[in-house]
């Protein structure tokens, strides 16, 4: 190759990557040497791998060199030494998507589509759901409006790899002269090379976060000191100085009359085979009360940070009545549920929402609709109550689902949205709703004047759901702008943002103190924020899919999220870290909830099952481990699965008897 024309392929290169400038200085020396007669340059000949490198260079942007190189790339990982090849295989997928967006920026489409199809059954095992989102990446406009693909080129990923395994991937990529595949490593992975041997296997399960954040910074803000415990004169507080005496004298009157029954146990063998199990089972539950009360006393107490609204001495009344009768769950002693099941709603409900004490449900619809009905006024027409023993089998409970609904308009019509509603919750006193829709807006409903009362504006984009705070007034909503923001019904403009997720934040749930508040994303995260300065005072990563329900502990100790693949994840809010994964429903965790004492949580997905699960060993550190330097402490325990008749499970909620209530929309129509 000579002068001419490596002059030609060097102006051709500077022309396509903008270098203008470059190019006419080149031009006006090239004029210059000609005019002077010299023909040397046109002579001399380069040296061919100098010549090779520089068509290298000119071929870069070639959509065939970003089929070529990733190919190669792809076959010299997998026919790597057994040893290396995990770690050197990893570089793949972070390759692979941004080969392919730029493809698409570039303008070859049907290149992209075409590489896409050809290299994605390589990564659809563990990133199915990224996966399904660039698929519909069609042109470059797309891609610009993909909040997804934005996160990603912004970001770097993240990949944990051995000195050797890196030095070996440079060697590659170097000899290979793969300069758009060495481009790619260079501007969109950050390796965090270690001395010695290779990674194990088992971190590959860690690269799934990469995208949806960073662990060194959620390790280093994970480090901050929050205050998880209960707010100072609760409720709970005071109905343990209340009766804490008369528990002794309780079990002491138990004990003294199963003694009495013990004496005659030979006057009425049956009868008293009978009472004398009621007894020891009322001794057990009291036992178990007591040591609930002891545990929850441990709790720290905080002082509210925001001001908290006054409770009506007559709510105060029934609240503490509700305390007293609330039956004491645990793994021996599962819940009842009472399921309220949507009939012929035609795929129209969106979301639904479950008033504390189960008298009133409300429903979302795709029509702008909001609709609540009264269960004491009900009976059994538009909506069914079926009731859910544990004692029951679940090809039973199926089987009792009724297949009929009486036609006539038995629920309250509220109006007001101009889009489809996702989110609907009641106060803590049951007085007022909130909505919110895909117009943007939250909407104020009073359930006893049966009329809109406020509209607030401020999200720019469908607000995905909004929850009121525990003792009410305060409330928080999550949108598709990658916001939450937290509300005070007295005020028509939020009092924080709080920014910092990367794709749409699609759950919120308070604190049990109302000092805090989480968020759960589609960036795989969830985030908990201080309410008073509107920090973000922890990062828990760890999940494979966007976060869709959360759930606190009622000790405001631990927080549960599930995700869109049917995982649900158990966290210590002081450590920030994992303490179980719950696995075993098969589709989207729709709701959480936590028994009042905290020792159960109840999961409803769209697999149409309730399942309760055995938090109270999952949750127990042990000394040696309060680092978490040991990973899990427990695999936790499915104690229950009740399977609906074809209804996926919208909304779950105890009542503070420690009555599940749950609701669904069902799946066939009549």
């Amino acid at each position: 190759m000579d002068q001419e024309e490596i002059d030609k392929v060097v102006l051709a290169y500077l022309d396509k990557r903008g270098f203008k400038q470059a190019g006419l200085v080149l031009q006006q020396e090239k004029q210059q040497s000609s005019s002077k007669g010299s023909n040397a340059s046109s002579t001399a000949q380069i040296d061919p791998d100098i010549a090779k490198q520089i068509l290298s260079f000119s071929e870069v942007d070639g959509p065939a060199q970003y089929q070529e190189g990733y190919s190669k790339l792809r076959s010299w990982a997998y026919s790597s030494l057994d040893q290396y090849q995990h770690e050197l295989v990893r570089v793949l997928y972070p390759v692979f998507i941004h080969a392919f967006m730029d493809l698409v920026e570039k303008g070859h489409i049907q290149e992209a589509r075409s590489f896409f199809n050809s290299f994605r059954g390589d990564h659809e095992v563990m990133h199915i759901r990224d996966l399904q989102k660039l698929e519909g990446v069609l042109s470059p406009s797309h891609l610009k409006e993909m909040e997804f693909a934005h996160s990603l080129r912004q970001k770097k990923a993240g990949i944990k790899i051995c000195q050797y395994s890196y030095d070996l991937l440079l060697q590659y990529l170097h000899k290979s002269q793969s300069i758009t595949m060495l481009g790619i490593v260079n501007e969109h992975i950050n390796f965090q090379v270690s001395p010695g041997q290779p990674n194990s296997i088992a971190d590959d399960a860690e690269y799934v976060s990469f995208f949806g954040g960073d662990q060194d910074t959620a390790n280093l803000l994970n480090q901050k000191e929050i205050h998880w415990g209960l707010l100072e004169d609760s409720l709970e507080e005071r109905l343990e100085k209340i009766d804490a005496p008369s528990m002794d004298f309780e079990m002491a009157d138990v004990e003294a009359r199963e003694g009495e029954l013990e004496e005659n146990k030979k006057r009425s063998d049956v009868k008293q085979g009978t009472t004398t199990k009621k007894l020891k089972k009322d001794k057990v539950a009291g036992a178990t009360a007591k040591a609930h009360r002891s545990d929850s006393v441990t709790a720290p107490c905080v002082k509210p940070e925001l001001a908290q609204p006054v409770i009506p001495l007559e709510v105060e009344h029934s609240i503490l009545e509700d305390l007293r009768n609330r039956v004491q769950l645990s793994s021996m002693a599962l819940p009842s549920i009472s399921l309220y099941t949507f009939i012929n709603t035609h795929d129209s409900l969106n979301c639904a929402s479950i008033s504390h004490d189960g008298s009133m449900v409300a429903g979302g619809f795709s029509d702008s609709s909001l609709k609540v009905w009264d269960m004491a006024k009900l009976g059994q027409q538009n909506v069914i109550c079926k009731l859910m023993s544990p004692s029951q089998g679940e090809n039973d409970l199926a089987a009792n689902e009724p297949s009929s609904t009486a036609g006539g308009r038995n629920y309250t019509l509220f109006r007001g949205h101009a889009g489809p509603v996702h989110s609907a919750t009641f106060s803590p006193f049951g007085d007022f709703i909130l909505s919110s829709s895909s117009d943007s807006t939250i909407r104020l409903w009073s359930s006893r004047l049966n009329a809109n009362l406020v509209c607030y504006k401020g999200h720019n984009y469908p607000v995905w759901d909004v929850q009121f705070s525990p003792l009410g007034h305060y409330f928080a909503s999550a949108s598709h702008d990658r916001t939450a923001r937290i509300w005070s019904m007295d005020r028509i403009q939020p009092l924080r943002i709080l920014a910092g997720h990367l794709s749409d934040v699609d759950c919120v749930q308070w604190h049990a103190n109302c000092n805090y508040l989480a968020t759960g994303s589609s960036d795989k995260t969830v985030r908990l924020w201080d309410v008073q300065s509107g920090e973000c005072v922890r990062i828990f990563i760890g999940h494979r899919s966007m976060i869709l329900s959360l759930a606190m502990s009622p000790d405001g100790r631990y927080m549960a999220s599930g995700d869109e693949d049917g995982t649900i994840m158990m966290w210590d809010l002081a450590s920030g870290r994992c303490l179980a994964p719950f696995v075993g429903h098969g589709s989207c965790i729709w709701s959480l909830a936590f028994s009042c004492e905290g020792s159960l949580l109840a999961s409803g997905s769209a697999d149409c099952t309730v399942k309760i699960w055995d938090v109270a060993t999952s949750s127990r550190v042990p000394k040696s481990d309060e680092n978490g330097k040991n990973g899990y402490t427990s695999r936790p325990r499915s104690l229950k699965t009740l399977l609906t008749k074809s209804t996926p499970v919208y909304a779950l909620q105890f009542s503070r008897r420690n009555l599940l209530f749950a609701a669904g929309a069902l799946s066939k129509q009549l």
